[in-house]
């Protein structure tokens, strides 16, 4: 029998998080690639809402202005954004991934990674306005994201191999 000593170890708060945040109006209810929403399947294990072409136009129609994506000049503007926080907050930075419709980190911090998570946002949206690369009007990024918790090192090194290496994989998945 395999023992992880499971006993010994502090289960009540993760090593790290994988930290999703999505651009504005990139990833809508209705899309192929299925969502979730925050009062019906917003579980572990729930399945997520299914295309539905009507619920992918009403959504489309209910934005605020075009979906954002950023060029490789904003994107670096975030990734710089994104370390400052890091280095500022003394959170220990294990990946970054700025794509053009989304971000991924794996970071470790202690407190709630929606703190975090917001942090990142803000020092992101502050420094590309400042740089004059986002006009005061737009909404950049979608509202909250996904905060996966990392209870083990081996799901660190899943995550961050898959931030480092990130292709057209699909979803992140602890149970591989």
């Amino acid at each position: 029998m395999v023992r992880d000593y499971i006993e010994f170890q502090d289960r009540n708060a993760p090593l790290t998080y994988l930290i999703t945040i999505r651009l504005y109006g990139t990833w809508l209810h209705g899309d192929e690639r299925g969502s979730v929403n925050r009062q019906t399947n917003n579980l572990f294990g729930t399945p997520k809402i299914p295309y539905n072409t009507n619920l992918a136009k009403h959504e489309i129609s209910s934005l605020k202005h075009s979906p954002i994506k950023i060029n490789a000049q904003q994107r670096i503007v975030v990734e710089n954004a994104i370390s400052e926080v890091c280095e500022t907050r003394l959170y220990k930075l294990f990946a970054l991934q700025v794509r053009t419709n989304h971000v991924h980190v794996v970071v470790s911090a202690v407190g709630k990674p929606e703190f975090i998570m917001n942090a990142f946002k803000a020092y992101s949206t502050r420094h590309l306005r400042r740089n004059g690369l986002l006009t005061h009007e737009s909404k950049l990024w979608s509202r909250h994201g996904s905060t996966r918790y990392l209870w083990t090192e081996s799901h660190i090194e899943m995550a961050v191999d898959y931030v480092t290496h990130l292709t057209q994989r699909g979803e992140f998945d602890l149970t591989v």
